[in-house]
């Protein structure tokens, strides 16, 4: 008898059962294939499964022993994949912490299951998400987040190139791993990377990833790609 393949697999790290449950309950709105596993905490989520297992991770913020931050690095330098934080904190600066450690997105305990669903969604796309909420707070420096026209502008100035080494340097991956995954030296993505800020008029990762967010800027795998 053939395995069943699914076209994703989320592992969920909480240390809570009935908190898994809920949100397996709950992600069902996906309307995809979807297998979810589900561990208590990150140690066990990396006796359990094979980094290449999993497609995304939901990491709860706080884990016994660990927070947040912590536990992140320890489940991205396990599993090749985005990893989202959930938690009760909805603070700006702990967000603008956890995305600027390389989390794929940010979702608080109180969104509703229509903004949980489309969180995933994003990721899932290769995008990264961020509440609502804190994206009306950050201040971007030199342009409105609602100007369709600036978006625009952006996505005209950039190559399809310079905008696939975006996108994933906002989904917190290294220079080297863009470099390898892109089939580009180290030095074209930096130089990628340098346009891509000055479009977005930002200085940093951190604010790149605010930006594009803002400016819902089309996931890379859109564009088809083009030589460095």
């Amino acid at each position: 008898m053939c395995r069943e393949v699914f076209e994703v697999r989320v592992l969920i790290i909480d240390d809570h059962h009935l908190f898994r449950s809920g949100l397996k309950y709950l992600l069902a709105g996906l309307k995809l294939n979807t297998q979810f596993l589900e561990s208590g905490s990150c140690d066990e989520a990396i006796l359990l499964f094979d980094a290449d297992e999993i497609d995304i991770v939901l990491l709860d913020y706080y884990l016994p022993g660990q927070d947040g931050l912590s536990a992140l690095n320890i489940v991205r330098e396990h599993f090749d994949c985005p990893v989202v934080l959930i938690s009760s904190e909805d603070q700006a600066s702990i967000i603008r912490n956890a995305i600027a450690e390389g989390a794929a997105g940010y979702i608080p305990k109180a969104s509703s299951p229509q903004e949980l669903v489309a969180a995933l969604k994003l990721v899932l796309a290769q995008g990264v998400y961020l509440p609502p909420s804190v994206l009306g707070q950050y201040e971007l420096k030199q342009w409105d987040a609602e100007s369709q026209a600036k978006r625009e502008e952006i996505l005209s100035d950039l190559s399809s190139r310079q905008l696939a080494v975006l996108m994933k340097a906002v989904q917190g991956k290294a220079n080297k791993v863009i470099a390898r995954e892109l089939d580009i030296a180290e030095g074209t993505v930096k130089s990628h990377l340098f346009a891509c800020y000055k479009a977005l008029g930002v200085d940093n990762r951190t604010e790149a990833v605010y930006a594009t967010a803002a400016l819902a800027l089309i996931p890379a795998k859109e564009f088809s790609m083009s030589p460095a």
